[in-house]
């Protein structure tokens, strides 16, 4: 039954709901505490000493993968008019796919040596050089990925919240949502300061098994709700024609339009392809996998996280359910309040605030169910599970980046000062080959103490970037297309970056200095056309011909600097000459994104206001482009590596 006018959606949430919230947060961050034991050691801190077991990581990044955004999200896609089950082709075709090309390509390189991330593997095979341009594009692209995610759970805290949350805004001026995103925040980093990376997985185990609960609760619980239960779920479900041949349960979409983003072609080709960026080159999960004791463990790991699949087939039905619930008639003994509101014209039992908070944000109709229909205490174990998936997400992402600039930029410039002191030490390497003397003691510390800074800046900057994505995703359909395709512009220059660096190209790291970034510019210039983003492009253009000239400038005059009078004046002119080829690739690059962000779009209808729209290709295929652009512009940029010489074997 809809809730009376009378009462809020915030009151609906019971002392009960509280208690279990405020048990389940305090039981995983004591189960955290006790599982990472002691930090003696950055490894300990970050890659969990690697001697987690499979199954542990393999939990890990189902939870991690799933999010707050898919357990809350998915159910709108296909709740909303038009909505099926389409977007599960992604997973079972093309995640799947992707997995086992990481389990079987890029895991057995990565386990070739002792490496705390894949750009340090690409920085060994390129130059330490691309290491940083790969930690920049992996932080960039984390970052507006999981800031949505983050905005996402914040809207779920402004609907449980909203009557507190008012109130802060009452008296303090910071917007309800800002409080949520900072609620979220300061639990996230204190987490992640609590045990480093162990923590992080243990959690995730406890939580993908309070998912997998609550989805069933969920769906049970709808089902009930209904004169019928579950026949009645799926025959509503059968008879929504408009959402393809089979309703609601339309899981193949065969169109070909590159528009589209749930189709046989997007995940069997798209997302496969996409799929080697999250899954194979982004840190967030590669960091998991580092952790397992060898690479069998981690192989095993990443395909059996496949299983993720099973939660989302389950919200999704529970998508379905809500659809039933929500289109029905409120019930005549619902009171005279609720059958008089005016009610939602597609959805009738959604009236009142619940209505009016999903008018703001459809991705709310879960968490308004939740409130509304989920018996006490479940209602409060599902929501502590939302909660503890963004704040996952949080952590996972807040040791990710700490990580990667932690190896990309702080451990090579700490050793270089302390080798200038006379003392080497290497910053990555296990204690006990360090031995325990006290300036190993002491530097480790200092390591373990750094990255905990560091962790604390990326989670005042995450929070900020998911306010600004409340801007955002007025352009998206849905909270899940946000989130997906903010992975999704740096996701192929990473992607680009290992396959240059495993393969036998026999050529240095020089190009993806400039491709890496130059993808992502493309795929900006793909998506965006309004008339400020020729201003970001042309802008992206000049600097990126700038740098390439200017370190053209710096090479010859280190020539110049070393070099007599005539071998100067040789080898100067060589360079010039060698590189004028390549300066003439670039600028066809160039001038390749400056064309594409002009014309490279389609007509849309005009919007309410009269204003023109741009429909362009579908967020699937912004991995596939990106890596497209930055392979051909890194392998073309680039130089060939000197050979040694060929040495007869007696």
């Amino acid at each position: 039954m809809n809730m009376l006018a009378a009462a809020t959606l915030s009151s609906q949430f019971t002392w009960i709901d509280w208690v279990v919230v405020v048990g389940y947060l305090a039981f995983t961050t004591w189960l955290g505490a006790k599982m990472a034991g002691r930090q003696a050691s950055i490894r300990d801190f970050f890659l969990g000493g690697r001697k987690l077991p499979w199954y542990a990581v393999s939990g890990s990044i189902i939870a991690t993968e799933i999010s707050a955004v898919t357990f809350i999200s998915v159910p709108y896609v296909v709740f909303k008019m038009g909505g099926n089950l389409t977007y599960l082709e992604l997973g079972v075709f093309g995640s799947f796919f992707a997995r086992v090309i990481v389990g079987y390509i890029l895991v057995p390189a990565y386990y070739k040596r002792e490496i705390y991330s894949p750009y340090d593997y690409m920085g060994n095979q390129l130059g330490g050089h691309v290491r940083s341009m790969t930690s920049v594009l992996f932080s960039f692209g984390g970052i507006l990925a999981q800031s949505a995610r983050v905005y996402l759970t914040a809207e779920v805290v402004v609907v449980v919240l909203n009557d507190q949350l008012k109130w802060l805004f009452a008296h303090s001026g910071i917007p309800e949502l800002a409080w949520a995103i900072i609620l979220i925040g300061i639990v996230s980093v204190g987490w992640t300061l609590i045990g480093g990376i162990t923590t992080v997985i243990w959690t995730d185990v406890i939580l993908f098994l309070v998912f997998l609960l609550g989805a069933f609760v969920a769906l049970g619980t709808v089902a009930s709700k209904l004169n019928g239960g579950l026949v009645e779920m799926f025959r509503v479900g059968w008879e929504a024609k408009e959402s393809g041949a089979w309703g609601k349960f339309t899981f193949f979409e065969f169109d070909p339009s590159p528009l589209k983003e749930y189709t046989i072609w997007t995940a069997v080709i798209a997302s496969t392809w996409g799929g080697l960026g999250p899954y194979g080159t982004d840190q967030l999960l590669v960091q998991r996998m580092f952790c397992c004791k060898n690479a069998k463990d981690a192989r095993w790991a990443m395909i059996s996280s496949a299983a993720g699949q099973i939660v989302t087939l389950t919200v999704m039905l529970v998508g379905v359910g809500l659809f039933a619930y929500y289109t029905q008639k409120p019930p005549a003994d619902a009171g005279a309040e609720v059958v008089q509101a005016a009610g939602h014209p597609d959805f009738p039992m959604l009236t009142g605030e619940a209505l009016e908070m999903y008018t703001e944000t459809g991705d709310r109709i879960f968490p308004i169910f939740i409130l509304e229909a989920i018996p006490k205490g479940l209602k409060g174990l599902i929501i502590a599970a939302v909660f503890a998936a963004a704040i996952s997400s949080l952590m996972g992402i807040l040791t990710a980046l700490g990580q990667v600039v932690m190896s990309a930029f702080y451990n090579p410039l700490r050793e270089r000062a302390l080798k200038r002191r006379g003392i080497e030490i290497s910053l990555t390497a296990n204690i006990e080959e360090l031995g325990a003397s006290k300036a190993v003691t002491r530097e480790q510390r200092r390591s373990v103490l750094v990255g905990r800074l560091m962790i604390l800046f990326w989670g005042v900057v995450l929070c900020l970037m998911a306010y600004l994505a409340n801007v955002v995703s007025a352009y998206y359909r849905s909270i899940l297309d946000l989130a997906l395709a903010m992975a999704g512009y740096a996701g192929g220059a990473l992607a680009a970056g290992f396959f240059l660096s495993f393969l036998p190209l026999k050529i240095d790291g020089r190009g993806f200095m400039w491709a890496g970034p130059m993808s992502v510019v493309y795929v900006f210039a793909l998506v965006w056309h309004q008339p400020w983003t020729h201003v970001v492009c042309w802008v992206a253009g000049g600097i990126l011909l700038g740098t390439w000239v200017w370190v053209l400038i710096r090479e010859t005059m280190v020539v110049a600097a070393l070099a007599d009078e005539m071998e100067r004046k040789k080898r100067g002119l060589a360079l010039v000459t060698r590189d004028w080829p390549q300066t003439l690739i670039l600028l066809v690059g160039i001038a390749g994104f400056l064309l594409i962000n002009y014309y490279g779009y389609w007509e849309g209808q005009p919007d309410a206001d009269g204003n023109p729209t741009y429909l362009t290709v579908a967020w699937p295929w912004y991995v596939p482009l990106g890596s497209t652009v930055a392979f051909v512009f890194g392998f073309l940029l680039a130089r060939r590596r000197p050979q040694p010489p060929d040495v007869e074997v007696a």
